[in-house]
C-alpha cells in the first residue's frame, strides 16, 4: 500500500490514490475512469466480479474501490464478500455503484461493510466529493494505524531492554554472593535451568498445574539465581572457609536463607509496586533449605506449606551441591547422586516433584556438563 502521508503534502498524496472500478458495461467504466483521472488520480478497472478480486490483490493494491451492485456471475454484494474474506484487500475501503433506489438495498450493502453508495447515473460533483471524504477517512485511518504499529513496536522494545536490564542486574546480584562463595562458580547458571526444565516438566501434573503457567515459570527462572544471595551477610571465615564447619558457624550460615529473604523483602518494599519476580525470589531464598518432612531451615515449613517455588530449588540446589567439587568433598558422580537424590523422595523432597526430577534426570546431567566449573 502506497505512503498516503507523502512529503508534499496530504493534498498530493489523496491526488495520487489509486482507485479501482467495477462494473461490467464499458461505457460506465470509460465515463467515470475519465473523470477520476482527470482530477489526477491512478485509476484501474474491472469488467467483472472475478477480475475486480484479482486487481485488488494486486500491487499497487487500490486506496479505494469503486464496485457495481448489478454484475452477471458475481455481483457487488459476492465480490465485497470475497474482499472482505481476504486478509490482503479486508481493509480496502468500497463505494457502491448502483442504479437501485430501494434503501433496503443500500442498508443491505452498508451491513455488509460498504463505506458509502453512489447512485447511477453519477453527478460528477458528488461522485468527487465522496471519493475524496472517503480516501481522506482511508489516510486518517492508515496514519492512525501506523502510529499505532509504531507505539507498539516501541512499547515492545522497551519491555525486552526493562527484562534485559533486570535480568542482567539479577544475575550481577547473585555474582556477589558467588565471588564471596568462590567454589560456587557456575552453580547459578546450572540451577537456574534444572529449575526451569522441573517446572515445565510438572506444568501438566495435577497439583501443579494451577501454579506453574508460562508466566510464573518465567518468573522462576528470572529469580532463581538470587536463592543464596543473603550469603552476602554471612562472615568470610565461615563462608571460606577449607572444611566442614562446626555446630556453630553451621547455624551462622543457616542465617543466609533469612538474610536473603529480608533483603529481597525490603527492595520490594521500597519499589513503587509489588514486582511478581520479587516474591518469588523471596519465598526461594527463604525456604530452599525447608524439608519435605518439616526438619529443614530457617522455618521447619512441611509439606505443602512449602512454595512451590522453593520446593523446586531444593531439588536443584541439592543435586548441584552433591554434583560439584568442595574444598572438603570431591564431586559426587551422576549415578550416585541420583540415587541420593531417589532417597530423599517424601523426606527431603516433595514426592512428585522428585519423580518429575528423576523423569529428567539425564537432561538434568546434560545441563550440569554445559555449565561445568572450570578449575
Amino acid at each position: 500500500m502506497k505512503d498516503m502521508t507523502a512529503p508534499n503534502g496530504p493534498a498530493m498524496a489523496l491526488a495520487q490514490a489509486t482507485i479501482l472500478i467495477v462494473d461490467d458495461v464499458p461505457d460506465n467504466l470509460a465515463v467515470l475512469g475519465e473523470l477520476l483521472r482527470q482530477s489526477g488520480y491512478q485509476v484501474k478497472v474491472a469488467n467483472s466480479g472475478r477480475a475486480a478480486l484479482r486487481f485488488a490483490a494486486q500491487l499497487p493494491r487500490p486506496d479505494l474501490i469503486l464496485l457495481d451492485v448489478m454484475m452477471p456471475e458475481m455481483d457487488g454484494y459476492q465480490v465485497l464478500l470475497a474482499l472482505r474474506d481476504n486478509p490482503v484487500t479486508r481493509d480496502i475501503p468500497v463505494m457502491f455503484l448502483t442504479a437501485l433506489d430501494a434503501s433496503h438495498d443500500e442498508q443491505r450493502g452498508l451491513d455488509m461493510g460498504a463505506a458509502d453508495y453512489i447512485s447511477k447515473p453519477i453527478r460528477p460533483s458528488v461522485v468527487l466529493a465522496r471519493v475524496r471524504t472517503q480516501l481522506e477517512a482511508k489516510q486518517a485511518r492508515d496514519l492512525l494505524r501506523g502510529q499505532n504499529s509504531f507505539l507498539e513496536a516501541e512499547v515492545a522494545r522497551r519491555m525486552a531492554e526493562n527484562e534485559l536490564i533486570q535480568a542482567i542486574s539479577i544475575r550481577a546480584l547473585a555474582r556477589l554472593a558467588e565471588i564471596r562463595d568462590p567454589e560456587t562458580g557456575n552453580h547459578i547458571l546450572r540451577t537456574q535451568a534444572y529449575v526451569e526444565l522441573l517446572a515445565r516438566r510438572l506444568q501438566s501434573h495435577p497439583r501443579f498445574a494451577a501454579t506453574l503457567s508460562d508466566d510464573y515459570i518465567k518468573l522462576l527462572a528470572r529469580s532463581a539465581p538470587l536463592h543464596d544471595i543473603g550469603k552476602v551477610g554471612i562472615p568470610d571465615a565461615i563462608l571460606q572457609k577449607p572444611g566442614k564447619l562446626d555446630v556453630e558457624e553451621w547455624e551462622i550460615m543457616k542465617t543466609h536463607a533469612r538474610l536473603g529473604a529480608e533483603a529481597i523483602e525490603q527492595a520490594d518494599l521500597d519499589s513503587q509496586k509489588q514486582l511478581a519476580f520479587l516474591t518469588l525470589a523471596r519465598e526461594i531464598a527463604r525456604w530452599h533449605h525447608e524439608r519435605w518432612d518439616g526438619a529443614g531451615y530457617p522455618d521447619g515449613l512441611q509439606g505443602e506449606a512449602i512454595p512451590v517455588s522453593a520446593r523446586l530449588m531444593a531439588l536443584a540446589d541439592v543435586f548441584d551441591a552433591l554434583i560439584s567439587p568442595r574444598v572438603y568433598k570431591a564431586p559426587i558422580p551422576l549415578a550416585q547422586a541420583c540415587e541420593i537424590m531417589r532417597a530423599g523422595r517424601g523426606s527431603h523432597f516433595d514426592p512428585d516433584a522428585c519423580d518429575a526430577f528423576l523423569d529428567v534426570f539425564e537432561q538434568m546431567g546434560e545441563i550440569a556438563r554445559s555449565h561445568m566449573d572450570v578449575c
